[in-house]
């Protein structure tokens, strides 16, 4: 789960301060401080090297071979050309596209419905953020098991409550579903919808903290000076809301898309890519070529050949966080200029998003028409509701009904709330009282919402049917291993990036974010290959080795914005009073970063709690497997043990929850002090 919202590049430094006579030849060339920062990123630029950049590079090398037996030939381009004519990866390009982009649509419009909820609650506003984050937190194999059992067409408690509350039929009524009970994940026509679904649920808390963090910084006088211009709820969310929150809709909505179309554990974890190959991404397919055919230059081709795609996105990314304002006039003064409906003659950048838009939506609507359609009714419906409440709010306040539209807003607001509540932690409760059901309950399906009586018999079965213990401490060891060496490097490269004078820091923090959104499915076929090659497969060092490709960059980057922020004086003081270089860092640079510190930590350690991809590829013994690969081995076809399964999800997901409801406070100050602002 790499979810988190990027620290923002820093300009580039002059590489000489001023008055620089003093400085040698080679200070002049490399900057004043090239030598620490050499001392401090070493350990950053050799664990990217090793395991990012030789990577790809192998990776290249390796698409333009071809396995004979226990040879390997050169074939130049063919592996590349034989895409053209695979039906199977056409198929998984096709899937992954329609799945990112729907997935993003209903992220953007429910992440930024349930922002503006709470951005104008005054109470429990931290506690309902917190229960909506929950989604975020828990494991990716505890999403994919909850959602499998409650999408179940038989024994799933979705069909259940749209029978029982009549959605169900009438839904077949209207041929939104083809038949009831549906069968949502083994029906090729629901599998796609349904895998979007959870994607959706399981994304929607990231962006919600992006936006909220986004409409704290909107000045509040840019919403009262357009309201005293006559603006009506409308026109300032269109005029205000919606231009300030530009910039990071786009960075979010860029991130979270090289995420989601690179994605391989919730669509595995799901439908394994069926029925049939409807929901199969094109990463599986690379998966299947490489880890199970043994064809790494084949499933290196079927990868590479996607780079120009992520590369778009990334560069896309880049401008953004390098443009972080575009002019000389201050902030408010930019912003104004978004008030009111007249302030701007169209132009072909402002037509830009629209054109795009266009271009998407038709390509979906080629793509997909029996989802595009479906889709389309379901973000009609939403939005019509809500225009319908703002414009009851509109009519009563015109009218003088001030404490009338007071009630309907906030009436709204609150069913809106416990829609949204009901849908984040329906699967979640469901998990909670599964656990706790007795074999009998789980199976006759009786005392569905409470169990009667309560019972720790799958608790027990786990612990004596599965190495549960075992997988345990194999995720908590490779989990502490990887965070120390994620949060030791980070804070080195972090600081030299931030604080130290030198050539080249700018292309370095470029590098560090490129490698932040380099996706796993681009490394797990190289990193396998190396692995194979030094016989560290099948341990925990494969693990412990690889994770820091996804838990380093990303503490570098978020360490960079908040070393950023801290005044530069503190440290000069020390400076002055004696201190060394190294010891202003330790004495007082370092305690005043403890919250991104804890925040980095939080991070690191959920996600390689929850790591899938690359636990799945490289062990296979059970007395290495991590819990998400550990779980997902208890299914056997068709018999999924639903009580163990929850009893399992419980115990991984208390820890994360816990450090979560703890660090909540040093992880929202953590990633306001290096978070992207519009």
């Amino acid at each position: 789960m790499r979810s988190v919202r990027p620290a923002r590049i820093p300009a580039a430094r002059s590489s000489t301060p001023p008055g620089s006579g003093s400085l040698t030849v080679t200070q002049r060339r490399l900057g004043r401080d090239w030598k620490m920062a050499a001392l401090f990123l070493a350990p950053m630029a050799l664990l990217v090297g090793g395991l990012v950049i030789v990577p790809i590079v192998r990776s290249i090398v390796t698409s333009t071979t071809e396995r004979h037996g226990q040879d390997t030939v050169f074939v130049g381009l063919d592996n590349y050309l034989s895409l053209f004519g695979d039906e199977q990866f056409h198929t998984g390009v096709v899937n992954s596209f329609v799945f990112t982009a729907y997935a993003e649509v209903f992220k953007v419009v429910l992440g930024l419905s349930a922002a503006l909820l709470l951005h104008h609650r005054r109470r429990g506003r931290a506690v309902l953020a917190g229960l909506l984050l929950l989604p975020w937190v828990v494991p990716t194999v505890v999403t994919a098991f909850s959602w499998r059992a409650l999408l179940d067409p038989i024994f799933g408690s979705v069909n259940t409550l749209l029978t029982a509350s009549g959605i169900g039929p009438l839904l077949a009524s209207a041929h939104l579903v083809d038949s009831w009970p549906a069968g949502w994940l083994s029906d090729p026509s629901l599998a796609m919808p349904s895998v979007i679904l959870v994607n959706v649920w399981k994304g929607v808390p990231f962006f919600t903290v992006c936006f909220l963090a986004g409409l704290k910084a909107i000045p509040a006088d840019l919403y009262e000076a357009a309201t005293i211009d006559g603006a009506s709820s409308l026109q300032r969310f269109v005029n205000v809301t919606l231009p300030g929150l530009r910039h990071v809709i786009t960075v979010t909505v860029t991130l979270s898309s090289i995420w989601t179309f690179n994605n391989f554990d919730l669509i595995w974890l799901l439908t394994q890519g069926g029925p049939g190959d409807v929901t199969a991404p094109y990463v599986l397919n690379a998966y299947s070529k490489a880890i199970l055919q043994l064809q790494y230059g084949a499933g290196a081709a079927a990868t590479l050949v996607m780079l120009p795609i992520i590369g778009g996105l990334v560069f896309v990314l880049v401008r953004l966080l390098r443009q972080d304002t575009t002019s000389n006039l201050p902030r408010r003064r930019r912003a104004a200029r978004w008030v009111g409906t007249r302030r701007w003659a169209p132009t072909a950048r402002r037509a830009l998003p629209w054109v795009v838009a266009a271009v998407v939506t038709g390509l979906l609507a080629w793509a997909s028409p029996e989802i595009f359609w479906k889709a389309a009714v379901v973000l009609a419906v939403i939005l019509l509701v809500a225009a319908a409440v703002g414009r009851v709010v509109s009519t009563l306040q015109s009218r003088g009904g001030r404490r009338s539209s007071s009630v309907v807003s906030g009436l709204g607001s609150w069913v809106a709330l416990a829609g949204l509540l009901f849908f984040v932690l329906g699967p979640l409760y469901w998990i909670a009282v599964t656990a706790f059901k007795s074999e009998g309950q789980v199976v006759m399906r009786t005392d569905d919402l409470w169990p009667t009586p309560w019972t720790l018999e799958q608790f027990g079965a786990l612990f004596d049917n599965q190495p549960f213990g075992r997988w345990y401490l194999n995720t908590l060891l490779v989990s502490a291993a990887s965070t120390a060496v994620a949060l030791v490097c980070a804070a080195l490269a972090g600081y030299a990036l931030a604080r130290l004078r030198f050539r080249g820091a700018q292309g370095f923090t470029v590098t560090v974010l490129l490698t932040y959104v380099m996706p796993g499915a681009l490394l797990f076929i190289p990193l396998y290959q190396m692995l194979i090659g030094v016989r560290l497969t099948d341990s925990l060092w494969s693990l412990v080795v690889t994770y820091p490709t996804f838990t380093l960059p990303f503490a570098t980057w978020l360490l960079v914005g908040y070393f950023s922020s801290i005044p530069v004086e503190l440290e000069e003081a020390a400076l002055v009073d004696g201190c060394t270089r190294i010891q202003a860092f330790g004495r007082v640079v370092l305690p005043l970063a403890k919250p991104g510190l804890l925040a980095v930590a939080l991070f690191t350690l959920t996600n390689a709690w929850n790591e899938f991809l690359f636990a799945f590829v490289f062990i296979t013994k059970d007395e290495y497997k991590t819990l998400p690969v550990g779980m997902q081995s208890m299914i056997a076809g068709d018999v999924v043990p639903q009580g163990q399964l929850a009893a399992a999800s419980l115990l991984v997901s208390i820890p994360v929850v816990v450090m979560y409801a703890f660090g909540q406070r040093f992880l929202t100050e953590g990633l306001t002090a290096g978070a992207v602002k519009g």
